[in-house]
């Protein structure tokens, strides 16, 4: 049970939460979930289950069990360590938010429900419910309480004008993130024994909230207009292009194959666990958590889009950071609002904790079965100087212009990046190691084989052309790791040119009870 609720605590984060809702809408509301199911079922799930099964019975992590694959292939795993770094250098930085948020949510009055403060501009303007009877209405040059709240105090990104410039650090941020790194070492010091047992407040708190939170939300005025906006579907968009790439990409970035998490969370599981039942029921958690994820959203942006008396679409797409303004705006504006903020931001500090926990712990597992006889008897004070690396990485996105590079991040290290990264994992286990041997370790473990990127902008400020080779070279730092590797192998095994490329592409026998075959998992 730790190992599925840390594996659901991984594939379910803020992704879920509030990405899914909108690509949902943008692309076709109810019509989306056929494309999206059947990309789960064609693409995502095969991928999750693979790389499950791989980490179970080959028992190593991202790096060396590419010695049981296709050894020429172990650039893959360097790659896939970098990326998890570039992640822990942005996504902890939106749980520093949160945690400041949280922070600041112990007050009589919420701090961004009145426009009375030395933040707010002469545009900021605060609508309530009551002021639907009052000749009120909103403008575009309107900001809310929230949105300067976030921005100009939180942020303070008015006080940077772009990349070149990013300002100092904000000192209140980084003790918020230094906060939660110091709660990520405790989790994860000690290995999958202690985090395990985080995970079982961490990974299910979440779904109490978003329980009442739905409740909540289900009985604000308008909240059934935002439902019926999100569901509605639209059948034509299926005639599109980017509804499927859009599909693709959710259920690929939101189950997460590809970050050397679940060989390294697997590679702890009991040898013969079936990984096939795993998959699947983290799959179907994580879809329908994304599905749920919808109501408890655009509930909500209905009840703004009621209050403002503007459409949801309107309010939907004006919102540059949904979770701290447009739905902070909303709890706000609620009974017992200060009750509501702190559930909501202690959600979300533990949908990010989850995939720190796993994302980290992919990088320490592979290090760990890499250098054994380095780090194995050190691990504590390895997993603090990786800890101490990811905080001083993420040190520039608590700048006053941190938010242009958290942006950065998220649209370039990652997406293409991952991508190549599971196009090269398929094409190394289907054509290197073999489906044959695949399905046949899979008998051995379960009985059973069947078991570029656009425009970038952020808030006003467009990113400069410079700042797309920027981010380029931040997606091609980690991938250089497989051909690097490649000509490494080549360059230092032994032999002639023909023995060092044979040898580059045989596995080492793996898997700890070949002897063992069980045929009732299934």
């Amino acid at each position: 049970m730790d190992f599925l609720l840390s594996v659901i605590g991984y594939a379910v984060d803020l992704g879920n939460v509030w990405r899914f809702p909108y690509i949902c809408y943008q692309n076709g509301g109810g019509a989306f979930l056929l494309p999206y199911l059947l990309m789960a079922v064609f693409g995502g799930v095969p991928l999750f289950y693979m790389e499950l099964a791989l980490g179970q019975f080959h028992r190593s992590g991202c790096i060396s069990i590419w010695k049981h694959i296709c050894p020429i292939f172990k650039g893959i795993g360097f790659a896939i360590c970098v990326i998890a770094l570039y992640i822990a250098f942005y996504y902890n930085t939106i749980m520093a938010w949160a945690l400041y948020y949280l922070i600041s949510s112990f007050r009589p009055t919420l701090p961004w429900v009145t426009c009375n403060n030395a933040w707010n501009t002469p545009n900021c303007t605060r609508y309530t419910y009551a002021d639907l009877d009052l000749n009120r209405s909103w403008v575009n040059t309107s900001t809310s309480p929230s949105e300067e709240f976030f921005i100009r105090y939180v942020l303070q990104v008015h006080r940077s004008p772009g990349l070149h410039h990013l300002g100092p650090v904000s000192w209140q941020l980084a003790l918020c993130l230094l906060l939660i790194f110091t709660v990520v070492y405790f989790s994860i010091w000690k290995g999958v024994k202690t985090s395990g047992k985080v995970v079982w407040v961490t990974a299910t708190f979440p779904y109490l909230v978003l329980l009442v939170l739905l409740v909540r939300g289900a009985t604000l005025p308008g909240a059934w207009k935002g439902v019926a906006f999100y569901l509605k579907p639209d059948w034509r968009k299926l005639l599109t292009t980017t509804v499927w790439i859009d599909a693709a990409a959710q259920i690929f970035f939101s189950l997460g194959p590809g970050f050397g998490v679940l060989l390294a969370l697997s590679s702890y599981n009991p040898f013969h666990n079936n990984c096939y039942r795993d998959a699947l029921v983290t799959s179907s958690v994580n879809c329908l958590t994304s599905f749920l994820s919808g109501f408890v959203i655009f509930s909500v942006l209905g009840y703004m889009a009621e209050m403002r008396q503007q459409g949801v679409e309107t309010v939907a797409k004006n919102a540059a950071c949904p979770l701290f303004i447009t739905y902070a705006e909303a709890i706000a504006n609620m009974p017992a609002s200060t009750f509501f903020s702190i559930i909501f931001f202690l959600m979300i500090i533990m949908l990010g904790l989850d995939s720190t926990f796993a994302g980290l712990e992919g990088v320490i597992t592979a290090v760990l079965d890499e250098f054994p006889h380095v780090f194995v008897k050190h691990r504590e004070w390895f997993v603090l100087g990786l800890v101490c690396v990811c905080y001083l990485g993420s040190l520039s996105t608590l700048a006053y212009g941190g938010a242009y590079v958290v942006k950065l991040f998220e649209e370039y290290a990652t997406g293409p990046a991952v991508i190549t990264v599971v196009l090269l994992e398929v094409i190394a286990v289907s054509w290197f190691y073999g489906m044959p041997r695949f399905c046949n370790d899979l008998q051995f473990i379960i009985g059973s084989f069947l078991a570029f990127p656009p425009e970038v902008k952020l808030f006003n400020y467009l990113y400069p052309p410079w700042t797309t080779v920027v981010g380029y070279c931040i997606g091609v730092s980690s991938l250089i790791c497989v051909p690097s590797y490649m000509v490494y192998y080549l360059i230092t095994t032994p032999g002639t040119f023909k023995q060092r490329l044979l040898k580059s592409i045989t596995p080492v026998p793996g898997g700890a009870h070949r002897g063992t075959v069980i045929t009732n998992a299934v």
